[in-house]
């Protein structure tokens, strides 16, 4: 009897033993080949082939950037004249809300260095970023601050005579009736 009972304890023992053998065999293998999964199809392209796709998909976002800007550029240059009418227009709007401007278009420059214009009292209170409206016709200057919105100075436009003569002078010099007389 004692051999019998050896059998039965023995045979489960060694059966179950196989079982979790057989069952981290087969979750070994099923890890394995999840891993082999997921690196297989870098593995099986090779880094030749996955750099050549890799360039290839750099060369294509490359090449769709420089489309995209270049039309954008091309859009800006034919248009620049649109644009720059369509800025004065606004700001002529925004200018006549605050005085009475004259009927003519008026030349327009935004001052971008303010240390150049050092010396000149029309623009003593002047910044970076300020707009001058230059009405040739009705001889008119006027500063504008488009930040704050307002108007900084007004002054007429007058060319400086000194300037247009002084070739004149040199040739037929003025004399007071005054020194004659001394």
């Amino acid at each position: 009897m004692k051999m019998v009972r050896k059998n039965i304890v023995e045979t489960p023992v060694v059966e179950v033993v196989e079982e979790v053998v057989s069952v981290d065999n087969v979750l070994a293998s099923d890890a394995d080949t999840s891993l082999e999964e997921r690196t297989g199809i870098f593995r099986r392209l090779g880094p030749k082939k996955l750099s050549v796709i890799i360039l290839v998909l750099v060369a294509i976002v490359g090449v769709y950037g420089t489309f995209h800007y270049y039309n954008k550029y091309k859009a800006l240059t034919v248009n620049a004249n649109v644009e720059a009418q369509k800025e004065t227009t606004r700001l002529v709007g925004l200018l006549g809300k605050l005085i009475e401007l004259p009927t003519e278009t008026p030349t327009v420059a935004t001052i971008s260095d303010k240390t150049k214009l050092v010396g000149q009292a029309f623009f003593a209170q002047a910044e970076n970023g300020d707009v001058l409206f230059a009405f040739t016709t009705s001889m008119k200057a006027i500063l504008y601050r488009p930040s704050t919105n307002k108007i900084i100075n007004v002054a007429p436009i007058s060319i400086n005579p000194s300037q247009d003569l002084t070739p004149a002078a040199k040739k037929y010099p003025i004399t007071s009736s005054t020194n004659k007389a001394q």
